[in-house]
């Protein structure tokens, strides 16, 4: 896997004992292949038989890998995507002794409201409480949390705002906490014009054309995030079906909605909003990753790199990685996971 590194001198430390103990590395050596293909094996029937817990205003669907003992991770997937994004790279880390968990966001899947009267709300901290929520059902006090897109965005709050709760932090994409009033600020043209489908979704036709057309929508922007990522019809479908959530459509238009300050979010949430829009700092140990031939909108790693205030190293993977990096570059995503486990053991 060819990486392109940018680090600064705090981390040499956390690199040089990374490169020592071998742990930086993901690998399957030493495994027979009857070994690997059970492993294999429990895994898929992990993602086919997906568990369920009550935390908070929902019931949480997930995925589950790794040994009971093993050190927490939480996986995070974003818009539209699902759980199958870290299929290959939880594998890998229940491998290395990790326990994985991996849920479905409000919307997506098998996690489902209790209430009906519950609003449907998109907004970041209301997904970010969801998992705080979820660690709780879990009694699981801390984690390492790792995601993309909306996973990142949610990783980063939670880190943010209860880094008691977070063990280390792999952010594709970096620092996404945003807020509507900063969204108030027009960008370049190019980037506005990334930005399309959020305009779309910001009109009564949008919220018509995307829940009449959800999965060929969906396809297409699988298709422009990630241009160099030849993925097969069946694996588009496995995820696909995520989408059939009977409130999909509904927390999607409505998280886009609110970015742009078009819709409101709910009073309950109003504390945390008022502090992520003060762009706070993150100080857990963290990895951010991005790819190569990422299709998206995405920030310049030099432009958010200051907020990460611990320890903390960015790597660029190379060879045609677009938005979906996890799925897409499997290997590189657990590698940088077993990364940042491993910074936060190094004692300042």
């Amino acid at each position: 896997m060819n990486t392109t590194l940018n680090f600064g001198k705090r981390v040499l430390v956390a690199l040089s004992l990374i490169i020592f103990t071998g742990i930086g590395l993901s690998s399957l050596k030493g495994q027979t292949t009857g070994e690997k293909n059970l492993e294999n094996d429990a895994v898929r029937s992990a993602f086919q038989n997906i568990k369920k817990i009550r935390a908070g205003f929902l019931d949480v669907g997930y995925a589950e890998v790794g040994p009971k003992s093993g050190k927490p991770v939480i996986l995070l997937h974003g818009w539209p995507y699902d759980i199958h994004s870290f299929e290959e790279s939880s594998a890998i880390l229940a491998e290395k002794g990790y326990r994985v968990l991996i849920p479905y966001l409000r919307g997506y899947g098998t996690t489902t409201f209790i209430s009906p009267n519950t609003k449907r709300n998109g907004q970041q901290s209301a997904v970010a409480m969801d998992i705080i929520s979820f660690m709780d059902a879990l009694k699981i006090d801390k984690a390492i949390i790792g995601g993309f897109d909306w996973g990142a965005r949610t990783a980063d709050i939670i880190a943010a705002l209860w880094p008691e709760r977070c063990t280390a932090l792999v952010a594709v994409s970096g620092y996404l906490i945003g807020s509507p009033k900063a969204n108030e600020k027009p960008l370049p043209p190019n980037a506005e014009f990334l930005w399309w489908y959020q305009y779309y979704f910001s009109t009564e036709r949008g919220y018509k054309g995307y829940k009449a057309n959800t999965a060929a929508f969906n396809k297409l922007i699988w298709k422009t995030a990630s241009p160099k990522w030849a993925f097969n019809d069946e694996t588009y479908q496995r995820t696909a079906g995520a989408f059939n959530n009977p409130d999909h459509v509904d927390i999607v238009i409505h998280n886009y909605r609110w970015r742009l300050g078009l819709a409101k979010g709910e009073k309950e949430y109003d504390i945390f909003e008022s502090k992520l829009a003060q762009s706070p700092d993150i100080t857990v140990p963290t990895v951010t990753l991005e790819g190569d031939a990422n299709g998206a909108a995405f920030p310049a790693p030099e432009t958010y790199a200051s907020k990460f205030t611990g320890k903390y190293i960015h790597h660029t993977i190379t060879g045609g990685i677009g938005h979906n990096l996890p799925q897409e570059a499997p290997e590189a995503f657990a590698d940088a996971i077993i990364e940042a486990d491993s910074m936060s053991q190094i004692k300042k």
